[in-house]
């Protein structure tokens, strides 16, 4: 049986990574293609639990550092990687994951200052060797994110633990995304999410189906209203 295809959004905070989860896993099940949906942190039982202490906020409050910080990541990735990525791919079925080894990577290794050197020992054993075929990046300007994060949270929900740091913070963190994208052309793909929900998705799915679907098919259908090609650049200093 073939292997599935594993496929990862990353991006700030109020994205909309999750609508668009949803939107492509419909085109994938439209074109006959088995498909599941996860997140990070989270996606099994034991990372879900880890979940929990970072998002509530009770790893700051126990003072955690950064580093510790992304042990629990790593910790809760590999199980994820073990127990639902890796088994479901191996059945042919395709992942997408909300969040994934980029994450870790740019929160605390680029952000947070953590040695690029632990960052990279503990992707490696997270992982295990299972890299995303795709990467998609949605950019928006930070305040943007943040205010569209705050809007779709219900009544009385507090913001989690990440959602409640300073914009210039939530900046830093997709500038970082953008480098990482820029040094990673052949996974990463930066998706402009200033655009409506109905052409972010089309910019994907042509992006999934002539890499990822049909590979050797000359891509003949062209978007109306955006050009998938043009991609931000990081801004300088």
């Amino acid at each position: 049986m073939q292997q599935g295809k594993f496929i990862t959004f990353e991006g700030g905070e109020g994205v909309g990574k999750t609508t668009q989860i949803k939107l492509l896993s419909n085109r994938l099940k439209d074109a006959g293609i088995t498909c599941h949906h996860t997140r990070e942190p989270g996606g099994s039982a034991g990372a879900e639990a880890v979940r929990h202490v970072l998002l509530s906020g009770k790893a700051e409050e126990m003072g955690l550092s950064p580093a510790g910080e992304a042990l629990l990541f790593a910790a809760a990735r590999a199980d994820h990687v073990d127990t639902t990525i890796k088994p479901t791919l191996k059945k042919g079925h395709w992942v997408l994951c909300d969040r994934f080894m980029d994450s870790t990577r740019i929160y605390q290794g680029e952000a947070d200052n953590v040695a690029p050197e632990l960052i990279d020992s503990l992707e490696k054993l997270a992982i295990d060797g299972q890299v995303p075929h795709l990467t998609f990046i949605l950019d928006l300007r930070a305040e943007v994110g943040l205010n569209r994060a705050h809007e779709r949270r219900e009544e009385g929900e507090d913001a989690d633990r990440f959602e409640r740091e300073t914009v210039a913070t939530h900046e830093k963190r997709r500038q970082a995304f953008l480098r990482l994208a820029h040094n990673n052309p052949k996974r990463c793909k930066i998706i402009d999410a200033s655009q409506s929900i109905e052409e972010i998705s089309f910019d994907i799915w042509k992006i999934v189906e002539s890499e990822l679907i049909a590979p050797n098919k000359a891509d003949e259908e062209q978007s109306p209203t955006s050009d998938a090609s043009q991609q931000p650049q990081a801004k300088e200093g």
